[in-house]
């Protein structure tokens, strides 16, 4: 597919992830990008919707919004997570059908996959058991995307495709305690504690759960990707085809930021899933995506960007 031609309406195209597609899209020739915004376009609510797709009129629809968090904020809001990604999808994706959009590329999570999962996790395995618990309700409600969009494919022929990124990190991210991923709450603790002078930097759980990372601007690329190139029914890991402990992540990060204090690790806070690492050959296969940031230079510009945007406008205050 040619998007040159094509008017792409991205959800939450001003949020994390959602600003590097904007971008990659640009790149690959789209000129007619359109990004509904929140304050507009509440996409829980259905004349919200009808009122986007209306407004808009899209050729193909990149399903990024979402409610998201860490392991705190998925432990505080289980109902929240579930209900509300399970309504952003269903009726974005409903609508998509209704008013004859070409192409519905939907975002999951690999928070999906069963808690124990056999490693590398491969797309085969997706239904093969429960979802660790604490990441259940939103991994259930984004994996309701993937079961809706093989549906309407089956019976009304709708171009769905239904992509899994890994946990991603990069500049713009999310570094507000109370809902940032891992990558940017260490970033934030350690550089607190440089400029404090603090001894220690107490992090969550164990340090013995892996996990793997895909710096922001590779995923985004991977997206658009997939958009021109894929257009099967099957789902799609997108990652970095590598893992990485907590702890030795944690000591990373402080290595980094120049923290030289004590890593503590509180094993009262959960751990998550124990591993996390995707089988990436499908990606590859299908429409030629191999992540090419390597992960200690990502790590290097997000902690850059982290510094910098303090300075400029201190954040969380």
């Amino acid at each position: 597919m040619t998007l040159s031609d094509k008017r792409v309406v991205v959800t939450g195209g001003s949020g994390f992830l959602g600003r590097h597609v904007v971008a990659a899209l640009a790149r690959h020739g789209c000129r007619d990008v359109l990004v509904p915004r929140k304050a507009q376009y509440d996409l829980r609510h259905e004349p919200n919707v009808e009122r986007m797709y209306a407004d808009f009129q899209p050729h193909i629809v990149i399903h990024l919004a979402a409610v998201v968090g860490g392991i705190g904020a998925n432990r505080e809001s289980p109902g929240r997570f579930f209900f509300e990604n399970m309504m952003i999808g269903a009726l974005v994706m409903e609508h998509a059908r209704l008013t004859g959009v070409e192409k519905f590329v939907g975002i999951g999570t690999i928070c999906a996959y069963p808690k124990l999962a056999p490693i590398p996790f491969l797309e085969r395995d997706l239904w093969n058991g429960y979802p660790e618990e604490t990441n259940a309700p939103y991994g259930i409600a984004k994996k309701l995307l993937l079961v809706q969009g093989q549906a309407y494919r089956d019976q009304y022929g709708f171009n769905a495709i239904h992509l899994l990124p890994v946990n991603l990190y990069g500049p713009n991210d999310n570094f507000e305690p109370a809902s940032s991923h891992v990558i940017p709450a260490l970033i934030r603790k350690c550089v607190e504690a440089v400029d404090a002078g603090a001894s220690e930097v107490v992090c969550w759980g164990s340090g013995n759960a892996t996990r793997e990372f895909l710096y922001v601007e590779d995923c985004a690329e991977a997206i658009v990707l997939a958009t021109e190139r894929y257009d099967d029914p099957e789902p799609v890991n997108i990652g970095a085809g590598f893992e990485i402990s907590i702890r030795e992540l944690a000591e990373l990060v402080a290595d980094f930021t120049g923290f030289t204090g004590r890593l503590v690790f509180d094993r009262s806070k959960p751990d998550g899933q124990p591993r996390r690492t995707l089988d990436v050959t499908r990606a590859r296969d299908r429409f030629g995506f191999s992540a090419s940031t390597d992960f200690r230079e990502g790590l290097r510009r997000t902690i850059l960007w982290y510094r910098d945007a303090r300075t400029r406008a201190p954040i969380g205050t």
